[in-house]
């Protein structure tokens, strides 16, 4: 079903012997289908107003493709890959070639492509977050790097795992396990400003590199975003938001254990007293995945994000409410949810614990049982993946969630 089967149905449709066309064509079709049910217990939505407890369904990561790639001789083929989202529920139509989708070359010297696809800074981190999973309830991507989803040049500012429209990308060749990549974006919004605006062309640039050798992978990323502020008065002029992080894997028998550190800094100003300062906020990731005999296994992780740093409050230059101009304005200590941060000040952090069994019924279909766990301190209100609505800030929540994955 991976191979041909596109090119076939395009060889009858268009009176070509499908026989032929389909020996010369190297489209395949590929895919993941997941479904998450869950209940999830609900922290208060304000001091002694309850929310009810609710059951509802996620599909985080599913998607439906199709790639190909041409042989142009002495080392060098042209690809391309269109990836869509495919929610079984019905919920999200977000349209073709709305996940990773692309077009390439590619020899001997690397691969450079142009398209929507995850940052190298994404691509490294991912393989860290052993014994968790991107979004959904088991999400850790929240809590560690603001979110993780496809995001346009210049929005989603708090967000560090993404998946970037308008990119420009180059992978080097593979170095005895060692690989770099590179990714900058248009400066696409630009061509509806006026060059004397301040911030006046967003722009992404990430960078990562991983080295992957038998039972050990190591990965460190770095990504800036630049003119993310918002043009304004209560813009810095010229913002220079950034993150990186470090981390490792290793397999040792039937575990993986995994981890990673990662920090991130955003520039911020206060229009009433023209203040300035970073804002900073670092986290962390431990967990393992482990098969423990035949098709039964555990998955365990613990994530934390620790308290936000810089100038707390009018008087030291900056509000806790949002920073920053419109457009990717900064906004710390608002609405819970994705792209959340409390505002500058003690006691903001948070964990989330996550354990889940696995019974693997063959190489493409998994299904998983668990329990997931979000403990937030006295000032912060992060909530599980999810959930957006506002909570009460030091509460804490939980679900059980049962799942199955299909690949194909």
């Amino acid at each position: 079903m991976q191979k041909k089967l596109l090119a076939v149905a395009l060889a009858g449709a268009f009176g070509a012997p499908a026989l032929a066309l389909a020996q010369s064509s190297t489209v395949q079709v590929f895919g993941t289908l997941y479904v998450e049910y869950g209940r999830l217990d609900q922290a208060n939505a304000a001091p002694g107003v309850a929310r009810s407890n609710a059951d509802f369904m996620q599909t985080p990561g599913n998607e439906i493709g199709f790639k190909g790639e041409e042989k142009l001789g002495g080392g060098l083929s042209a690809w391309f890959q269109c990836t869509s989202t495919a929610d079984i529920r019905g919920n999200s139509q977000n349209g073709w070639c709305s996940r990773n989708s692309a077009l390439g070359l590619k020899g001997g010297f690397g691969n450079v492509f142009i398209g929507v696809w995850d940052s190298p800074f994404k691509r490294t981190v991912s393989p860290l977050t052993v014994g968790g999973n991107d979004t959904g309830f088991w999400g850790t991507a929240s809590l560690l790097l603001g979110d993780s989803t496809t995001e346009g040049v210049g929005t989603g500012r708090l967000d560090f795992k993404r998946r970037q429209q308008n990119s420009i990308n180059y992978d080097s060749p593979n170095f005895a396990g060692f690989q770099v990549m590179a990714m900058f974006t248009s400066s696409q919004p630009s061509t509806g400003t006026l060059s004397a605006a301040s911030n006046s062309k967003p722009r992404v640039m990430s960078l990562g590199g991983q080295y992957s050798a038998g039972p050990l992978f190591v990965a460190a990323g770095y990504e800036q975003h630049r003119d993310f502020a918002g043009a304004g008065a209560t813009s810095p002029a010229n913002s220079k938001d950034n993150a990186w992080h470090i981390g490792a894997a290793y397999t040792w028998g039937p575990v993986r254990f995994g981890g990673l550190y990662t920090r991130q800094k955003f520039d911020a100003v206060n229009a009433a007293t023209g203040g300035s300062g970073d804002i900073k906020v670092s986290a962390y990731h431990v967990g393992v995945d482990w098969n423990i005999v035949g098709p039964h296994g555990l998955r365990a992780s613990y994530s934390a994000s620790g308290n936000v740093k810089g100038p707390v409050g009018v008087a030291t230059g900056l509000t806790t409410a949002t920073v920053g101009g419109v457009g990717g304005a900064l906004t710390l200590g608002a609405a819970s949810g994705t792209n959340y941060r409390p505002g500058p000040g003690s006691d903001t952090g948070a964990n989330l614990i996550t354990l889940r069994y696995v019974y693997t019924f063959s190489k493409r279909t998994e299904f998983t049982a668990g329990y997931v766990r979000l403990n937030n301190d006295s000032n912060a209100g992060y909530r599980i993946m999810g959930a957006g609505a506002p909570i009460v800030n030091g509460s804490n929540e939980d679900a059980w969630v049962l799942a199955m994955r299909h690949t194909f």
